[in-house]
């Protein structure tokens, strides 16, 4: 097929920081950010880095795409899978491990500002706006208590 790029056969693996919040009224919040291509609302997400641990890597991740600061846990939440198209035009699935994020604080600037819209919203809310069905459900059974210890 003309102009159709094969999918990598074998999933990828990607680290996710999944940051949660208390508003004013002890409400829990999660934070959504846009993908600089598809605008797509999605978690601050990339691929691991040498030399560091998974949930090192994750909130990494959301300090350069959404300036956060805070605590990660060391355990996986969750994991879901989606599709990537890569520059190349190649289809690549990916499996996402979910770090949750206790977000102590935001920048003011940060590696990727301006380049992303950020949202503050319920985990319900949230699950709306994503794309991704097992997102959709990690996002719906997301409870702060259950997370497992801070680092």
């Amino acid at each position: 097929m003309a102009g159709v790029k094969k999918k990598w056969r074998k999933a990828r693996r990607q680290v996710a920081a999944l940051p949660y919040r208390f508003d004013m009224q002890g409400e829990l919040e999660v934070l959504l950010i846009t993908s600089r291509e598809t605008r797509r609302w999605v978690l601050p997400k990339g691929w691991p880095m040498p030399g560091r641990k998974p949930h090192r890597a994750a909130e990494r991740e959301a300090y350069e795409e959404a300036g956060l600061k805070g605590r990660i846990s060391k355990a996986v939440f969750g994991t879901y899978e989606y599709d990537k198209r890569l520059d190349n035009g190649m289809v690549v699935s990916c499996e996402v491990s979910v770090f949750p994020l206790h977000v102590t604080g935001q920048r003011s600037r940060w590696p990727e500002w301006g380049q992303r819209e950020l949202c503050w919203c319920t985990p319900h809310e949230a699950a709306d706006l994503v794309q991704e069905g097992d997102l959709k459900l990690l996002l719906h059974a997301f409870i702060p208590d259950e997370v497992p210890a801070l680092s």
